[in-house]
């Protein structure tokens, strides 16, 4: 499902009907959707969604079975050469050399794009003196976060056009997310065109625009907003002193339509939007669930994505 959602400018990323499988796994399924210049898009899914297949496509480490892309009107199979000089790339696992300081790593990465770290420090700056400290300590040695902020630095050095990132934030504490976020706002503003994977769909809601995808799929491609505006179920958040049980026994009631866990609740929808929150309340308290609270919520970004997963089930 593709909307207009108020972009005019040149499309930095062009992605047209891509598929790719590895032997008699299909990685991805026939993708197409565009970046524009200046956004910060997000592939939202969980593992084997295909972000990372996609990626690396586009980075010209992978050849496509089917489709085309561009980075900046450039194919990613002509003209390779030229992506790898005006992208910079931060894969979901730590690559740098964890045998080299922080200072070293930077050297090396300058040097590989014929470039200073001197020349493009303004760039960096603002994260790279976060992590300037420790500069001579050994890559490997750093914390998730400080990786992190070095394994940005370096993708940043070569005053990259585009910047693809693959789950730069799993694994790390929640601080370290937050100000990895601040850090890509501040980049955008410089022009900088992101294009950013994550399993959190809480992060979703941080980006300008998002692609949904689960097993190789984009399920749908909207600004967070005008999903979770799509969403017109009635959604009950409901939770009692025996959890393990209460998601048996609603999904078991032939009123219930959807039952899954979140957090400390369970997020539930009826058959129809007639079904009131008394209705499941009488029906547990017959089931002898105590401590019960079920109230009305507004959906999230995840219960947007399950309510699309079903539909194409």
């Amino acid at each position: 499902m593709f909307r207009d959602t108020g972009y005019k400018y040149a499309a930095m990323i062009t992605i047209q009907h891509i598929s790719k499988a590895y032997k008699n796994v299909q990685a991805i399924t026939d993708i197409s959707l565009e970046v524009q210049k200046g956004e910060l898009f997000g592939l939202i899914g969980p593992d084997g969604a295909g972000k990372t297949t996609l990626m690396r496509i586009l980075m010209t480490l992978l050849i496509q079975d089917k489709g085309t892309a561009t980075m900046n009107g450039f194919d990613v199979i002509k003209d390779y050469k030229k992506i790898r000089n005006m992208v910079g790339y931060m894969p979901g696992r730590f690559s740098l050399y964890q045998d080299l300081t922080v200072e070293e790593n930077l050297n090396f990465f300058a040097t590989v794009f014929k470039t200073t770290v001197a020349e493009n420090y303004e760039l960096i700056r603002d994260i790279y003196i976060q992590i300037e400290p420790f500069k001579n300590r050994l890559a490997g040695k750093l914390s998730g976060g400080m990786k992190q902020k070095l394994a940005l630095s370096c993708a940043l050095i070569h005053k990259p056009e585009i910047l693809i990132l693959d789950e730069p934030t799993t694994g790390v504490d929640a601080v370290s997310r937050k100000e990895f976020w601040e850090m890509l706002k501040n980049l955008q503003q410089k022009g900088i065109t992101i294009l950013v994977s994550t399993p959190y769909m809480d992060e979703a809601t941080l980006c300008n625009r998002v692609a949904l995808m689960q097993k190789g799929k984009v399920l749908d491609i909207d600004t967070p907003r005008n999903l979770v505006e799509g969403y017109t179920r009635k959604l009950y958040a409901i939770r009692s002193n025996d959890m393990h049980r209460l998601i048996l026994d609603l999904r078991s009631y032939e009123k219930t339509d959807s039952a899954y866990a979140f957090g400390q609740y369970l997020h539930v929808t009826g058959k129809d939007d007639e079904v009131e929150a008394t209705e499941f309340e009488n029906y547990l308290l017959k089931k002898d669930h105590h401590e019960l609270q079920v109230f009305d919520i507004a959906p999230t970004i995840e219960d947007v994505f399950m309510e699309l997963l079903r539909e194409v089930e």
